[in-house]
């Protein structure tokens, strides 16, 4: 499939059991509501700073949490609310994060793009384009210190943007984790804009996953809209990753509905590339695929969308109902351990006290 191509794609794959399937509907029926409430919030002032969503990546998001084990590690981009609630994050606190309250995932002050939970393997949340990829490389080379290839193993989950592959550090890192067989799967969300640049703009070879080839890593590039297509090449991926120490690539075709960010109008897309988004959109084509297929009916599927709008609601009662930060606790965290000359007061706030 090109990047490029305008057509109405085939309905989603329904490879598992019902049980396993309503529950996919499910999960992505909630990040839909989740990221919904989000940009109102955002609207509404209750939100500050960036806020990238995952509309239109839902199946993406659904299928590659699924194909994670619980010992695995996962960094994601910017765009991360979707996976923090998939990897076991409660939503009221990734809304709380949001909200910038004491009660969020970070104590309030990572705000949109940071979400990190060391106990869920949940890494972050990186704001910077490509941060995320070296540390993640060398997470999967401490996997090969600590412990020997196998299917018990730890494995590590590298997410980026299409975008992110021009970079310097996306190319550094292949090439140590193709020469060094660490156990690592770098994929590729590719929603065909860099922001507000096409693939076929700043890519010579726009064809994301031929870029493993370089350092003899495995490409592939998988339907991004089907969320049983996006957990079973990610769980092959895992699975070469962990008993044969070799990296993986993956290339998500997921075209986003929005903008890049909340505040992007997205006036570089033309009609017909947003009608097709629409088209595309997983949510909805996952639930008609499901309910054709007899797994759900009308209102079986009316009450997962419901139950999904009623945690969100109460994740945001709850953001609205929790404390700010306390200001006394500005410079906590900042380093690991104790660093001389380290901030530790506020400006303003005099070094001595006359007695």
């Amino acid at each position: 499939m090109a990047a490029t191509s305008r057509t109405k794609k085939k309905p989603a794959s329904t490879g598992g059991s019902a049980e396993e399937l309503r529950s996919y509907y499910e999960r992505m029926s909630l990040v839909r509501a989740f990221e919904l409430r989000a940009s109102e919030m955002y609207a509404r002032a209750k939100i500050g700073g960036y806020c990238h969503l995952n509309l239109g990546e839902e199946a993406t998001v659904v299928g590659l949490v699924a194909a994670l084990e619980e010992r695995d590690y996962l960094y994601t981009t910017y765009r991360d609310h979707g996976y923090a609630i998939m990897r076991g994050i409660e939503p009221g606190a990734v809304m709380a994060e949001l909200f910038g309250k004491a009660t969020g995932v970070v104590g309030g002050w990572g705000g949109s793009m940071h979400m990190f939970d060391y106990d869920k393997r949940m890494l972050g949340g990186y704001g910077i384009v490509g941060g995320q990829i070296p540390p993640a490389t060398g997470a999967a080379l401490a996997i090969n210190y600590r412990s020997e290839a196998g299917p018990e193993s730890e494995a590590v989950m590298c997410l980026l943007g299409d975008g992110t592959t021009n970079i310097g550090a996306f190319h550094e890192s292949l090439n140590l984790a193709g020469l060094w067989d660490l156990p690592i799967v770098y994929v590729i969300v590719n929603n065909r804009l860099g922001m507000g640049t096409t693939v076929e703009g700043a890519s010579a070879e726009p064809e994301l996953y031929k870029r493993g080839s370089a350092y003899r890593i495995e490409g592939l590039r998988v339907d991004g809209d089907d969320p049983i297509a996006v957990r079973d090449a990610a769980r092959a991926a895992l699975k070469t990753a962990r008993e044969e120490r070799r990296p993986g690539l993956l290339e998500l075709m997921s075209y986003r509905l929005k903008g890049h960010s909340v505040v992007d109008p997205s006036r570089y897309r033309s009609k017909e590339d947003t009608d097709e988004a629409k088209g595309n959109d997983p949510v909805p084509a996952f639930r008609a695929k499901l309910i054709a297929d007899s797994v759900l009916t009308e209102d079986q599927a009316d009450a997962i969308d419901e139950k999904a709008d009623k945690t969100v609601t109460e994740a945001v009662d709850f953001a609205e109902e929790s404390p700010d930060p306390d200001v006394d606790e500005l410079f906590s965290g900042v380093y690991a351990s104790r660093v001389a000359n380290a901030p530790a007061q506020f400006p303003g706030t005099p070094l001595m006290v006359a007695s």
